[in-house]
């Protein structure tokens, strides 16, 4: 395992370049985001451990980061100022090279389009996703939630299909080929507080109240499952094509999960990080070579406990070996680390 320590700043977000396996982002903020100044590190796995290429200082919290899919040293941050800003490494001085300013509120994720890579976009607690590109100062498009978002995407499969996830427990699916009319291209807006469509063990059936949910993230290999998770601590597994309930429930974190991203490499894991301080890693029981059957029942597979406050963020490497990961937390601390040293036998 390696550490990088983020000295006065916690931590929010990191992500592994999608151009280098050596390299990662980090955003973070000083005094945990309430007030002060904030922080995108720029971080080199090294033989001798991890060292800070560069670092970006700005004006306000950066809650999230994007690296460019377009230019390898370019990446995006969602500032606790309603803004977005696009860093280039390549450019000397500390500044960043191009900024956007329509949210009302804080800006809390970022999203580069992995399809239609000229494109990213943003959600805010005002209520709205915005999609953009970088060489215009006015966004694209605008879609109303009327919900804070705390996460939103664009789907790995389809340039046109957008998904956020919000405080009023919906898991919102856009379609951008529809006419935009009274539906603001809403094409499937799920109710994540639904009851499972299988009887889970150890879980109480019927449906539980709705509750924040605070992230979501695309499976890579099967371009209709998704995965939710927020404040009641559960990962919800779905897939659109029967979008009236979960298909899979994974319970066992403590306390409110803050981040989940499915592996790269592998259909059926998934990987967590939770207010309960750890870390987990996760299968969803489809891996039909492993003896699922497309909708079995997940399992946690093991999990990472060095983290001593809030963990944040995670994101798998790209490259190489299939269990590489980065995580941080408010501990002021980026750990890399392999996911398989981890796991526990079934």
């Amino acid at each position: 395992m390696l550490e990088f320590r983020t000295a006065g700043f916690n931590p929010y977000s990191t992500k592994y370049s999608p151009f280098h396996d050596s390299r990662l982002a980090v955003s973070a903020g000083a005094n945990f985001g309430l007030v002060g100044n904030g922080r995108l590190y720029i971080l080199n796995l090294t033989p001798n451990g991890i060292a800070c290429e560069k670092y970006f200082e700005t004006q306000d919290c950066l809650f999230d980061t994007a690296w460019s899919e377009q230019h390898e040293n370019q990446l995006l941050t969602a500032g606790g100022d309603g803004s977005l800003k696009l860093f280039d490494l390549g450019v000397a001085g500390a500044f960043p090279v191009a900024g956007w300013q329509e949210h009302g509120r804080e800006v809390f994720s970022v999203h580069w389009g992995l399809v239609e890579k000229g494109q990213f976009l943003s959600s805010s607690w005002d209520g709205t996703v915005k999609i953009w590109t970088p060489e215009r100062k006015e966004s694209l498009v605008t879609l109303p939630v009327h919900s804070c978002v705390y996460s939103a995407q664009f789907s790995p499969h389809h340039p046109a299909i957008v998904t956020c996830v919000s405080r009023d427990s919906h898991l919102r699916v856009y379609d951008l080929r529809t006419k935009a009319s009274a539906q603001n291209h809403l094409t499937l807006a799920v109710p994540i507080h639904a009851p499972p469509k299988l009887p889970v063990p150890g879980y109480g059936q019927g449906s539980v109240g709705p509750s924040e949910c605070l992230t979501h993230d695309w499976n890579k290999y099967r371009d209709s499952v998704l995965a939710t998770a927020g404040v009641d601590g559960v990962i919800r597994t779905f897939d659109l094509r029967n979008p009236s309930g979960p298909v899979n429930l994974l319970p066992g974190h403590e306390y409110a999960v803050r981040k989940i991203s499915w592996s790269p490499h592998l259909s059926d894991v998934l990987l967590s990080a939770s207010y309960d301080m750890t870390c987990r890693v996760w299968t969803d029981g489809s891996n039909v070579e492993k003896g699922g059957n497309g909708a079995g029942f997940g399992r946690e597979l093991g999990r990472m406990d060095a983290h001593t406050e809030f963990a944040m963020g995670v994101d798998w490497c790209l490259f190489g070996a299939e269990g590489w990961c980065a995580t941080c937390a408010w501990d002021e601390r980026v750990l890399v680390w392999d996911v398989r040293e981890y796991m526990r036998p079934a």
